[in-house]
């Protein structure tokens, strides 16, 4: 039986389908839980309730939404063209998904454990603006269409950002496989040996980036334009809208997942002599959405040239400095060789 799973095309087929499938619907279905206990954060900011009417304590409340957007009617804009239109949020959202291939949860616990993960993800995960700009352009108004030129510009910008950074990481693992950036975190001094302490700086500023890449709040200015109405989704409705929606939401996790891979230790156990393991990863993965959820009930809205300049004038060049400065330290072996963990073995 094991021979079938292993040495015929079909058995392979099936182990990936259930690694897949394994993966991506509790990804999924996380999503319920998290805009769940996103909004309960945002209503304890404010000091009121927030969902606490369908199911216990409104846990249900994601779901009655979802059951919403599904049985509502989908409307088309007059000269919409209807393929571009339904295509862009699939496009976003599938784009969203299939990035999760390459996102490991332990160590070899990822459905394609390839040594240039990091590329696979910035290759599909820029794929994700055209979504943007096909569901603006095939909408049929100038509104839409600017919103998605507008939003689309503003994930190019911090993408940018975010690239270099991530060199950064690179240079000191020596590798592009994010479980060697995990492995090269560990140490005897637990947290202390992650890459958040040496690429500290790097760490606010991937903070930043993520949450201008995601449309996240102080940057959701793809929601916020009152001049564009609201942005390149104005015009979407049921379930097309609920797939853009969705695809932001699991492109907010995603980021949840690479501060934790790239800063956090991943797996890694933050005390040694406690062993490591999934639920690591998945607690600060959590914690790391809490920060995202308080920053958007805490911060006011950038202005959209505010948000242009700090990814240009601000964060490019810190960025950009650091990837020189990190070369250096790495080929001197500085600071005891922090900075080159793939020369000293980790």
């Amino acid at each position: 039986m094991a021979e079938f799973f292993t040495n015929t095309n079909l058995g392979i087929f099936l182990v990936i389908l259930a690694k897949t499938l394994l993966l991506i619907l509790p990804i999924v279905a996380s999503t319920a839980f998290l805009m769940y206990g996103e909004r309960k954060i945002w209503a304890a900011v404010q000091l009121r309730r927030g969902p606490n009417v369908v199911g216990a304590f409104g846990i249900l409340q994601s779901f009655a939404d979802f059951i919403k957007y599904i049985v509502k009617e989908v409307v088309f804009p007059a000269g919409a063209d209807r393929v571009v239109f339904l295509l862009a949020p699939m496009i976003s959202v599938v784009m969203a998904v299939i990035v999760w291939a390459v996102i490991p949860f332990g160590d070899g616990w990822a459905i394609a454990d390839i040594n240039v993960a990091i590329l696979y993800v910035f290759a599909v995960s820029s794929l994700e603006v055209y979504g943007v700009i096909m569901g603006g352009w095939a909408s049929n108004s100038k509104y839409p269409f600017l919103g998605s030129l507008r939003s689309a510009a503003q994930m190019i910008s911090y993408e940018v950002s975010i690239g270099l950074i991530i060199i950064g990481i690179i240079i000191s693992t020596g590798s592009l496989n994010f479980g060697d950036i995990v492995n090269a975190q560990k140490g005897n001094y637990g947290l202390l040996n992650w890459y958040w302490l040496p690429h500290l700086p790097m760490l606010f500023l991937f903070y930043i980036s993520a949450l201008a890449e995601t449309n996240r709040p102080p940057f959701d200015l793809p929601e916020a334009e009152s001049e564009l109405v609201a942005g390149y989704q104005v015009e979407y409705s049921s379930t097309p809208f609920m797939l853009f929606f969705l695809g932001e939401l699991l492109a907010m996790v995603l980021m949840t997942a690479l501060v934790t891979l790239l800063f956090f230790g991943g797996w890694l156990s933050p005390i040694p002599g406690i062993s490591d393991g999934l639920l690591w990863m998945v607690g600060k993965m959590f914690l790391v959405y809490f920060t995202f959820s308080m920053v958007k009930a805490i911060t006011p809205r950038y202005r959209y040239d505010q948000l242009m300049r700090l990814g240009w004038k601000v964060f490019l060049p810190l960025s950009l400095a650091w990837v020189v400065i990190v070369s250096f330290l790495a080929k001197f072996e500085a600071f005891g060789g922090v900075y080159a963990r793939w020369a000293i073995g980790g």
